[in-house]
């Protein structure tokens, strides 16, 4: 029966969740195990056989529970065996693959035989997966769980597969349809506050009033997105800032001294600050979802912004720029470029208002070939963040000189800060570019700081 009634609808995500808490107490008592300690930790692959071979949903549950506890408080030797059991004991059943396999052969044609193959081919460990996930903070365990496994990925090669299988239910669990976007503002829970400043992963937050100073006041806002598994674990979260033109500078936006404008006089609405939270979610797309539905938000409260662009980081542009300058063989910056570099070599630099005037053409010119121009070995534009922007649709708007010259600014992109316009009209037309041509949406202004040579 489906019911109008707005209080038992509320009580009903509580009602689910008491629901599993006492399938999970009936079923430790079914299975008879008692609370998990770092003294008596079960055997992992044990319990995970166990979970694939029962049926009972109360049972299945417990030991779902018991396998992720387990896993929390085992040492780093044991969740790593673990892990490396899920890549091989927990893969697929190269027996049962050969045998739907050489049936496929035989009958081709026969649905049964292609769907028993794929059947065949998934490996067990995604079914174990989906089981724990069935565990009161059961999904809250596997992306702990993921977040561990990936600390190993470089040093152990075989558990990409099982970091693939995680990325895959992930994608699901956590896909547009469950997300919850929520404003983050001054009066929000402090249990969350404090995680967003430990989360915030652009620029840092200071202390209270810097986070006070990105909330409260008229021309700020902040939105994030939650999981109702994850609880007030926020996923993901944008800072935005109202403004009446396109800044250039970070500092300018975070200046805890300065004056408010009324949201209602703004006309551009800027995304400064965009950060993950949850490492075990690596690979799962939550921020285009955010920064669209944002953009959503804005227009239906304040009409008047009609402007919409990021201030963004260029988090690679520093350590490709040195690599050019050592490889003299290097193309993409020329020998003049490469003298006046030497430039960037000494402290300071950036507060002599004559060096400055020296590096401004050279720094541009090198920037927009590293955006324009320049491929990582798998084709792609350099730049994580500008691979995110653009294939949003996004447009590179404007190179800005000195827009962050905090050490981390100035070590990172030599001071240099983008802007990336979303042109709601063409957003489409920039993705599809991007996507299948990988062509970059740049402003005139960005292509004229190419040099010459590099200008079509």
């Amino acid at each position: 029966m489906v019911t109008s009634d707005p209080a038992l609808r509320s009580r009903r995500p509580a009602y689910l969740s008491e629901l599993f808490d006492i399938l999970a107490a009936r079923g430790r008592r079914l299975w008879r195990r008692g609370e998990v300690d770092a003294a008596t930790i079960p055997d992992l692959c044990e319990l995970g056989d166990a979970l694939l071979s029962r049926r009972g949903e109360a049972s299945g549950v417990a030991i779902a529970q018991e396998l992720l506890a387990a896993f929390e408080v085992a040492d780093d030797d044991t969740r790593l065996a673990f892990l490396q059991n899920l890549a091989n004991r927990f893969g697929p059943d190269p027996g049962a693959v050969k045998a739907a396999l050489e049936r496929l052969l035989q009958y081709p044609e026969d649905m049964q035989a292609m769907e028993a193959l794929h059947s065949a081919s998934e490996p067990l460990r995604q079914e174990l997966l989906r089981r724990l996930n069935l565990a009161p903070g059961g999904t809250a365990g596997l992306v702990r769980m993921r977040e561990r496994l990936r600390r190993h990925l470089t040093d152990i090669p075989a558990l990409r597969s099982v970091d693939q299988d995680f990325a895959h239910l992930f994608s699901s669990w956590f896909n547009r349809g469950f997300l919850v976007l929520r404003r983050i503002d001054w009066t929000t829970p402090a249990n969350i506050l404090e995680k967003i400043i430990r989360y915030e992963a652009v620029h840092a937050i200071q202390n209270w009033d810097d986070l006070k100073n990105r909330l409260q006041p008229t021309d700020r806002r902040c939105y994030s997105f939650f999981h109702p598994q994850l609880g007030d674990e926020p996923l993901i979260f944008v800072e935005v800032a109202l403004t009446k033109e396109i800044p250039g500078d970070v500092a300018t936006l975070l200046d805890v001294g300065r004056r408010p404008i009324s949201a209602e006089d703004a006309n551009t609405a800027v995304f400064y600050s965009i950060s993950n939270t949850q490492r075990g979610l690596a690979g799962v797309s939550f921020g285009n979802f955010l920064i669209k539905q944002v953009v959503e938000e804005l227009k239906a409260e304040l009409p008047n912004v009609k402007t919409f662009v990021t201030l963004s980081p260029v988090p690679t542009f520093g350590a490709w720029l040195e690599r050019h300058r050592k490889d003299e063989a290097s193309e993409l910056i020329d020998t003049a470029q490469r003298a006046i570099f030497c430039e960037l070599d000494n402290p300071g630099w950036h507060k002599n208002p004559a060096v400055v005037d020296a590096l401004r053409g050279p720094l541009l010119a090198a920037a927009a070939t590293y955006f324009l121009h320049a491929r990582d070995r798998k084709g792609r534009i350099v730049d994580p963040v500008a691979r995110f922007h653009l294939g949003n649709g996004a447009r590179l708007d404007r190179l800005n000189l000195l827009g962050d010259v905090s050490a981390n600014g100035l070590k990172q992109s030599h001071g240099l800060m983008v802007n990336y316009l979303y042109d709601l009209s063409q957003i489409e037309t920039n993705h599809e570019g991007f996507a299948e041509r990988g062509l970059v949406a740049a402003a005139d202004s960005v292509k004229r700081a190419l040099p010459a040579g590099k200008r079509s």
